[in-house]
């Protein structure tokens, strides 16, 4: 049975790091039964990137300016040097380093795609015993960590230790939503509640979580949320306003990864009444300041 870091919806703030570590300890017990770390005879194997990835030296005062080195090699499209002095960053723990190689390496960007070296690299910021809250500069960062973990432990790495674990793809997933209110952490959640996967299907828990999201102006969330109003499904039918959060999903669908948001609007504006289109536009104008104005609070 799964335990539950939420209490009637609300995120239980971990404990200081000084009196029992307690975001360190979830993850290693998370990775232990997932498989991933192995402890008794012979050596110990933990989820460290640099196990994997030898890390260069260089002349670098501080991790910090190893960063700055990296962001500017970058920016500039020399990514293989980028590469370099962000290691040296990521070695000496640094959490926008870590979450940088690990986006570089799961998106292919500038070194060989390797989600393997991605999931590790987010693992060191997950297995961070630093707790520094959802208010801290690093914040967004976690926040982002957990959720790419939680994307790989829905599906596995062919080929690795990972395996598929929709289970504990939920605690990564519940985490980042509960305590930091990450929107794409939410919106996979809700995703998982939709589907049935690693919980038992709850539209209302659903329609939950993509309301959440949709608030920040998440666009996929907005249109599922908006699919459940209209259809009344796990809430009660809302048809203007589900057609309220299509048309804002539509209006914020960005290229092809989004067509099928699209492609759901057409076809319920195509079966609405014209009360209900009016209704709907007329709602968007209004909720399209509060969206924004809450994007840009998390900025």
């Amino acid at each position: 049975m799964r335990t539950s870091r939420t209490a009637h919806g609300r995120a239980l703030r971990p404990v200081r790091a000084a009196r029992d570590r307690p975001l360190a300890l979830r993850v290693r017990r998370l990775a232990a039964a997932a498989g991933l770390v192995f402890l008794g005879a012979g050596p110990a194997m933990a989820l460290d990137a640099t196990v994997r990835t030898p890390v260069p030296t260089g002349n670098y005062r501080s991790a910090r300016e190893a960063l700055r080195t990296g962001v500017r090699d970058y920016n500039a499209g020399d990514k293989v040097g980028a590469a370099r002095a962000l290691e040296y960053a990521a070695d000496q723990g640094h959490a926008l380093a870590l979450w940088k190689l690990g986006r570089m390496y799961a998106e292919g960007d500038g070194v060989p795609h390797d989600d393997l070296k991605a999931f590790e690299f987010f693992s060191r910021i997950a297995d961070d015993p630093t707790d520094e809250g959802p208010d801290a500069q690093n914040s967004g960062v976690v926040a982002s960590a957990f959720t790419a973990l939680g994307a790989y432990f829905l599906d596995g790495i062919k080929g690795t230790y990972v395996r598929p674990n929709p289970e504990r793809a939920y605690d990564m997933f519940n985490y980042a939503a509960s305590y930091f209110g990450d929107p794409n952490a939410q919106y996979n959640l809700g995703r998982l509640y939709l589907d049935g996967t690693g919980v038992d299907t709850d539209a209302r828990q659903a329609a939950r979580w993509f309301n959440l999201a949709a608030e920040k102006g998440h666009a996929p969330a907005q249109a599922l949320l908006g699919q459940l109003l209209v259809n009344g499904q796990g809430v009660p039918a809302q048809r203007a306003r589900g057609l309220m959060w299509l048309s804002m999903a539509r209006d914020a669908a960005q290229g092809r990864k989004d067509d099928w948001i699209v492609a759901l609007y057409e076809k319920v504006w195509a079966s609405a009444s014209e009360e209900d289109r009016a209704a709907a536009m007329e709602q968007a104008s209004q909720a399209s300041a509060q969206v924004t104005g809450s994007a840009r609070r998390r900025r």
